[in-house]
């Protein structure tokens, strides 16, 4: 399944500089796994690595990281997630000469608001990735399959608020986690649709 990624490490890349340039000393950053390879079986999802190019942007993405932040990583546990925690983690040592922390996973990156995998699955498959996504939004699919995308962004900025008040002057929290614990945050939390 061919499927095309937009990359947006440059605008990541380009806020750390401007928020850097204003006297923030330290930061926490949620972004989403780099490029991937993709299936039609649904219990492989959580399996599925990076494809050359997505191991070449994490590993691009750690090398372009500011010096002064210090990164300290956390994932999903899926393995996208934390084969890019580990490629910006390669790519900020090697750059920098300074050795990180290992990776810290975290449900919270995770898929965790998904509460009944088979009927998510079937309702995707039935509607497609965006529907699927906007008839959540909208709040018509039932708690019992997953929960309110409100409390999915609360809970995700939650977690990004404890991760920013774990940190030392700086030091950066890069926490790699998936789209669809972006979207609910960019709907609810941005009030961008």
């Amino acid at each position: 399944m061919q499927r095309t990624y937009e990359l947006k490490t440059d605008q990541t890349l380009e806020t750390i500089k401007v928020l850097e340039s204003r006297g923030i000393d330290r930061m926490a950053v949620i972004l989403r796994h780099s490029e991937r390879d993709f299936t039609d079986n649904p219990s492989h999802e959580p399996f599925m690595g990076l494809t050359d190019h997505g191991k070449s942007f994490a590993f691009d993405m750690g090398r372009n990281l500011p010096k002064k932040f210090k990164p300290r990583l956390f994932s999903s546990f899926f393995g996208r997630c934390i084969e890019t925690a580990y490629l910006i983690d390669k790519g900020y040592s090697l750059e920098h000469g300074t050795l990180l922390d290992h990776n810290q996973t975290h449900e919270l990156l995770a898929p965790f608001y998904i509460k009944d995998i088979e009927q998510a699955v079937t309702k995707v498959r039935k509607l497609g990735t965006r529907d699927f996504i906007r008839t959540w939004f909208d709040r018509k699919i039932d708690e019992s399959v997953i929960i309110l995308p409100e409390d999915t962004a609360d809970m995700v900025c939650s977690h990004m608020v404890d991760r920013l008040k774990a940190l030392d002057q700086n030091e950066m929290a890069v926490c790699v986690s998936h789209d669809w614990n972006l979207f609910p945050i960019k709907e609810f939390k941005m009030g961008l649709k």
